[in-house]
C-alpha cells in the first residue's frame, strides 16, 4: 500500500462511480490513502482484511446496504464510520447510529464539511487510543460491581465474560467512571466523547443530532447492566442528563 503524509487510510463505499472518483481524488490530494468499494459486502470484506482508519459508508446501495454493512463491521471492528445518506428523517439517522455509525452527513453536502468531519473522527480515534494510557494512571483495572474495566487494553468484562464495546461506547463508560456521580448533559457528552473538546466543538454541536448520545447510552446499558430496563449504573437525571452510580 502506498504511503502518504497522513499515514491514514480511508475506505469510501458508494455505488456511484463518479462520486467515488471525485471523493477519492479530493482526499488523496489531502494526503490520505483512499480505498473504494461499490457495495456493502465489498466494504465489509476490505475492513476485515485491510487496516483502515475510517470508513465512509453510503446507506443506499444494492445487495448489502450501508446499514447492514455497518452492523456487520461492528461485529469485529471499532473503526470510525461516517454514514452518508440522502434521507433527512431523524429516524433514518438514528437507525444508522443504532447500527454503530459514529457520525452522519446528508447528501448533498459541502466537501469542506466532509473533510472537517473526517478530521474530527480521526482526531477522536487517535485521542481514544491515547486515553487508554491516561486512564491507566487512575487505575489499570477498575471493578464496579459485576463490571471490570481494563483501561490498558480498553476491554470490559461482565461477570468475567469479555464484552465488545464500540469505541464510543467504551469512551462513554470511561467518562462516567472517571467522574462518578457527576451529571453530564448530552451536550457535555457530545463535547467530551464525540468531539474530544476540540476547537470545532461549538460548530459541531450546533449541527449534530445530540440524540445519538441517547442511542449510545441505550446500547451501553444493554451490554453492561444486569437489567437494562432498570439500570443501576448509568442513571438518568430527568431533563438534565446522565450520571454514573458507583
Amino acid at each position: 500500500m502506498e504511503s502518504n503524509r497522513n499515514g491514514q487510510t480511508i475506505l469510501v463505499t458508494d455505488d456511484e462511480r463518479v462520486f467515488l472518483k471525485g471523493i477519492k481524488f479530493n482526499l488523496e490530494n489531502d494526503g490520505y490513502t483512499v480505498l473504494t468499494a461499490a457495495d456493502g459486502s465489498s466494504a465489509v470484506d476490505i475492513v476485515r482484511k485491510t487496516p483502515v482508519d475510517l470508513v465512509i459508508m453510503d446507506l443506499m446501495m444494492p445487495n448489502t446496504n450501508g446499514l447492514e454493512a455497518t452492523k456487520q463491521i461492528r461485529k469485529f471492528s471499532n473503526v470510525p464510520i461516517l454514514i452518508l445518506t440522502a434521507m433527512s428523517e431523524d429516524r433514518d439517522k438514528l437507525r444508522g447510529f443504532d447500527r454503530g455509525a459514529d457520525d452522519y452527513l446528508t447528501k448533498p453536502f459541502n466537501l469542506q464539511e466532509l473533510k472537517a468531519r473526517i478530521k474530527a473522527l480521526l482526531r477522536r480515534a487517535a485521542a481514544s487510543a491515547a486515553d487508554a494510557s491516561s486512564a491507566a494512571e487512575i487505575s489499570g483495572t477498575v471493578e464496579v460491581g459485576h463490571i471490570t474495566i481494563d483501561f490498558n487494553r480498553r476491554q470490559v468484562f461482565n461477570r468475567g465474560v469479555p464484552i465488545e464495546l464500540a469505541t464510543r461506547e467504551f469512551d462513554l463508560l470511561a467518562a462516567f467512571v472517571r467522574k462518578p456521580g457527576v451529571i453530564f448533559t448530552r451536550e457535555d457528552l457530545m463535547r467530551d466523547v464525540w468531539l474530544n473538546n476540540s476547537e470545532d466543538s461549538n460548530t459541531y454541536i450546533a449541527a449534530a443530532d445530540i440524540r445519538t448520545v441517547d442511542v449510545h447510552i441505550r446500547r451501553l446499558r444493554e451490554k453492561i447492566e444486569l437489567d437494562p430496563a432498570h439500570p443501576k449504573m448509568i442513571m438518568t437525571r430527568w431533563k438534565i442528563g446522565y450520571y454514573f452510580e458507583a
